[in-house]
């Protein structure tokens, strides 16, 4: 009986120094930590909370599903912590973007969608210009060609993944993206705070991480980056006010490197229910974001064009 009982303890202690579950077998049967690798307030921290937010409140998932905040890179940080650290587990998932290739192929980052495990595209999200209220620019005109006059004297809010589209607007506006002095955040929370004290007169970012501020003109809208205005949001688009540039941000989640089949299929399952509840689709609409889910090969597939065309961006903004 003595011997059964050490044999009883050794598993239970094999299986407490485990990640998450040992198998599919009621997964998940403890927490599973939600992570956006950015500061609260930024695209990444607004789309991980509606997530947990609405697979809660609808029911879809009732283990505890802990936000934390792990800034640093615009994700890159913490990307690399998620292939170095938590390879095989299926207790941790994280939120990413454009800035995911952004920052592999401007070097930012040494790793990239093909490093971890990849699990569903949930949204799309135009970019947007905004300023303070008592900036001298009234319109995205006057902006770039601030910017082309003297780029030293305009300070640009941008998250690492922000600048790429302004650099665009730059080129198309006959400016030198390279001279653009960009004062760079982790998100829009931290852009916010730097327009309300000064530190920058004019930031770039995802729509809803302003449309807040923009709604109450506590920042003006100068342009949204889209083929035609969103509706409900009262700002011009840049094409229309002459510059020939759009671009999108997509949002979607992934897990570590050889995250168990199991636990993969369990989340795109649950965040398949997720987009088509309430709650998500209010969160959606007054965020100004387009659910455009994803899984499988048809994500694969727009990950690698996607990775292709920024990489095309990224050569003609540099010139």
């Amino acid at each position: 009986m003595r011997h059964a009982c050490f044999t009883l303890l050794a598993a239970c202690l094999v299986l407490a120094g485990c990640q998450g579950s040992a198998s599919a077998d009621g997964y998940p049967a403890g927490p599973v930590t939600m992570t956006a690798g950015a500061s609260p307030g930024s695209g990444f921290d607004l789309t991980i909370r509606a997530v947990v937010d609405s697979l809660q409140k609808e029911g879809i998932v009732d283990v505890p599903l802990p936000v934390q905040n792990r800034p640093g890179g615009s994700g890159a940080d913490f990307l690399a912590t998620m292939v170095e650290q938590y390879r095989g587990a299926d207790d941790q998932i994280s939120v990413t973007s454009l800035s995911m290739m952004t920052n592999q192929l401007s070097g930012t980052s040494r790793y990239g969608y093909g490093d971890v495990t990849m699990i569903a595209r949930l949204m799309t999200e135009y970019f947007m210009v905004v300023a303070r209220p008592d900036a001298p620019f009234q319109n995205l005109g006057d902006l770039l060609a601030a910017v082309r006059s003297d780029p030293s004297r305009v300070a640009i809010g941008a998250a690492l993944d922000d600048q790429a589209p302004f650099d665009l607007l730059v080129s198309a506006a006959g400016g030198d993206p390279s001279r653009v002095h960009y004062v760079t955040h982790e998100g829009g929370g931290d852009q916010s705070a730097a327009l309300a004290s000064g530190e920058v007169g004019v930031a770039i970012g995802g729509v809803s991480e302003f449309i807040g501020q923009v709604k109450t003109r506590d920042l003006k809208g100068l342009a949204v980056l889209a083929e035609d205005r969103l509706p409900g949001l009262d700002v011009p688009t840049a094409r229309e006010q002459g510059f020939d540039v759009t671009l999108s941000n997509w949002r979607g989640l992934y897990g570590p490197p050889d995250m168990p089949a199991y636990a993969v299929d369990y989340w795109q399952q649950a965040l398949a229910k997720m987009v088509d509840t309430a709650t998500w689709r209010d969160t959606a609409e007054r965020s100004q974001f387009t659910t455009t889910f994803m899984v499988g090969e048809e994500f694969q597939n727009f990950l690698a064009k996607t990775q292709a065309d920024v990489q095309t961006a990224l050569r003609a903004a540099r010139g």
